[in-house]
């Protein structure tokens, strides 16, 4: 796990209004390629206080895996979202990630009313379709550059944050993605309720094991309770 992403989670986290519903502050979003041991990077992830995005577009064994990782999100705390698939996203119990904003076709109720439901955006209109879409936490994207997208143009810290002022002054909660490290998460505003990417939370095994266990010992030093970062059903 990218160094110095724990410390800034824990300090994000520990600004997290306790009168709302907590939201998870670091998210791993799946890649085969970048990713391809998914199941041991979902295993460092500190627990309790993370989530996965689900992706797997059009990969082999898509679904026999996304039961697997929910599977392995409920054991460990772990929030988790199916990306554009409300199908697979009740099937294997877990949340939606819209992609835009937008809902896709044939998607359930149950999905709204009990799961985590996240977004992408990459502007203004972006935002306020996912605001619409009732999302629970939206990711402004790419901030910085990034592999996802090589050769894109990004936002840049001075629109991200213009742009993220006004959800976050609506009370949706506005998360960083694309080319997040931890030496570049501690520029982030204090208003950014989280981050979420790729390799930076897909390191060995070992180490993102040890970097969990500083973060829950740097939690559990403050002697703060650990609300569940599941919603009452997923």
């Amino acid at each position: 796990m990218a160094s110095g992403l724990i410390e800034w989670a824990r300090a994000v986290r520990a600004r997290q209004d306790r009168s709302r519903r907590r939201i998870p502050v670091l998210w791993l979003f799946t890649d085969p390629a970048r990713v391809p041991d998914l199941r041991r990077a979902v295993a460092g992830l500190p627990r309790g206080w993370a989530g996965v995005v689900f992706r797997h577009d059009g990969t082999s064994g898509r679904e026999t895996l996304a039961h697997a990782i929910a599977q392995q999100c409920r054991a460990l705390g772990l929030a988790m979202v199916v990306a554009g698939d409300a199908r697979l996203a009740a099937s294997v119990g877990a949340g939606i990630h819209l992609r835009g904003g937008r809902w896709p076709s044939g998607h359930s109720g149950w999905l709204r009313r009990t799961a985590w439901v996240t977004s992408s955006a990459h502007d203004r209109a972006g935002l306020v379709r996912a605001r619409r879409a009732k999302a629970s936490l939206i990711f402004l994207s790419p901030v910085w550059p990034t592999l996802s997208h090589p050769g894109a143009s990004t936002l840049g810290l001075v629109r991200w944050v213009g742009i993220a002022r006004s959800s976050a002054s609506a009370g949706v909660p506005v998360l960083a993605l694309g080319g997040v490290t931890g030496r570049r998460a501690r520029m982030l505003p204090r208003r950014c309720a989280g981050a979420g990417a790729i390799e930076a939370l897909a390191a060995p095994a070992g180490l993102c094991g040890a970097a969990a266990t500083v973060f829950r010992n740097c939690h559990n030093s403050r002697k703060q309770p650990v609300a569940p970062v599941h919603p009452a059903r997923q």
